[in-house]
């Protein structure tokens, strides 16, 4: 009977077949997932498992915030209620003026027979991460599909728009503000009614007119609020204000910066509007014959 021994090293595939082959699953698994998204149910169930851990890591800092907020001095305590107090009557009286334009508005509605051509209601939520990537403007917040959250709806503050949700989570979900670079809101000039599209630069506090010709009509403080014809947005919200604009006729396009109103890298607390569009359907284009064919009857 013979007996060979067992051999010292156990010898696989070369280093350049493994890489090859990683090379080539790494590939199919970006092509399957951005095409056609067969990983999104594998990130929602990866999403709720890390999900306990996420919030078992953010334990200690809470139980320090709340340590910290026991220990503030009476006197501290004082001086902010007798600020909120004052703060309290002043958005009082706001209120009570915006409720009587609201009225006068819905009684002038009434009487030109102007449908409303959305309703919406607001979820409030509260950011808990900033991306890892950069290069990307986003933010994670802790409202997600469990809450009533969809991707595609706008984001706002107490001021104007902060950006759109682009992916959701059973309890999270992700908001793309408007300062980044893949980021465009149609928006209306106030001051003479052009409308034009806002794009981000991946810049905070930063962001830029698209394609503008060099005689259209924007001047620095320029007001822009959202249009609303993309069926996303709803108008009259406040996105910008004209920061600097440059025109060189060298160029095809005047260079318009903006810069956005509300708090897009301030502030930790937002609004998700839950927007219904109730505008009519886009009438469907005929079909054009192809070019050089007859149609059928035609001489």
């Amino acid at each position: 009977m013979e007996y060979s021994p067992p051999p010292f090293f156990n010898r696989g595939p070369a280093p350049v077949v493994r890489l090859l082959l990683c090379v080539i699953l790494s590939s199919s698994l970006l092509i399957s997932d951005a095409k056609y998204q067969y990983l999104d149910n594998l990130r929602k169930v990866v999403a709720a498992i890390i999900y306990p851990l996420q919030r078992l890591a953010s334990t200690p800092f809470a139980v320090l915030d709340r340590i910290g907020e026991f220990f503030v001095t009476q006197s501290a305590q004082r001086d902010e209620n007798t600020r909120l107090r004052s703060l309290s009557l002043q958005n009082a009286a706001m209120l009570q003026k915006f409720n009587a334009l609201q009225a006068e508005n819905a009684h002038l509605r009434e009487l030109l027979s102007i449908r409303q051509r959305y309703t919406e209601s607001a979820i409030a939520a509260e950011i808990l991460y900033t991306g890892r990537d950069p290069f990307t403007r986003k933010v994670i917040i802790n409202k997600g599909e469990q809450h009533g959250v969809k991707a595609g709806q706008p984001v706002i503050d107490q001021i104007g728009i902060v950006g759109q949700v682009t992916r959701v989570y059973p309890w999270l979900a992700e908001v793309t503000l408007i300062t980044d670079q893949g980021q465009a809101v149609p928006v209306l000039n106030v001051r003479n009614g052009l409308r034009a599209v806002l794009g981000g630069t991946g810049t905070d506090g930063q962001l830029e007119l698209k394609f503008i010709p060099l005689n259209a009509d924007f001047q620095n403080n320029d007001q822009l609020v959202t249009s609303g014809i993309d069926g996303v947005y709803p108008p009259g919200l406040p996105v910008a204000a004209v920061s600097a604009v440059e025109r060189n006729a060298a160029y095809l396009f005047a260079r318009i910066t903006c810069k956005p109103l509300a708090g897009v890298a301030n502030h930790g607390q937002l609004l998700v509007l839950s927007l219904e569009n109730t505008a009519p359907p886009r009438p469907v284009e005929e079909e054009k014959p192809a070019p050089g064919r007859k149609r059928k009857g035609g001489k």
